[in-house]
């Protein structure tokens, strides 16, 4: 993540130095609009509005990955006392047979402990 942010500093430096090396005036068409401007500026506008593209592109997946791992965050919490309590109640049958009571009260140490 960081080699990314790194090599993205360096594209945007050398994107920078190539803009300000480039000061003539250009006129840009696109369909039926024609922008006549400095090459440094219509470039950099180019830069950044591919940027902000990319952004609105990546955004939804990253919003979907944060909510998908908070879910499975809280799934992991739910199956380890789940776990603890299968545990306890294998150690308590091994010796003897566990009671309706027995099992209640594990059960609700097991609901103490998650709240």
């Amino acid at each position: 993540m960081i080699i990314l942010f790194i090599l993205g500093l360096i594209l945007g430096g050398v994107a920078v130095v190539f803009a300000l090396q480039n000061i003539a005036m250009v006129t840009v068409s696109f369909f039926s609009w024609s922008i006549q401007g400095s090459l440094a500026v219509i470039l950099l506008t180019s830069i950044i509005s591919g940027i902000l593209i990319c952004l609105l592109i990546v955004l939804p997946g990253a919003i979907q990955a944060t909510f998908r791992a908070r879910n499975l965050r809280k799934e992991i919490v739910r199956l380890e006392e789940e776990l603890k309590k299968q545990k306890e109640l294998t150690v308590f049958a091994k010796h003897d047979v566990p009671t309706s009571e027995d099992i209640e009260r594990i059960e609700q140490s097991a609901i103490a402990s998650r709240g």
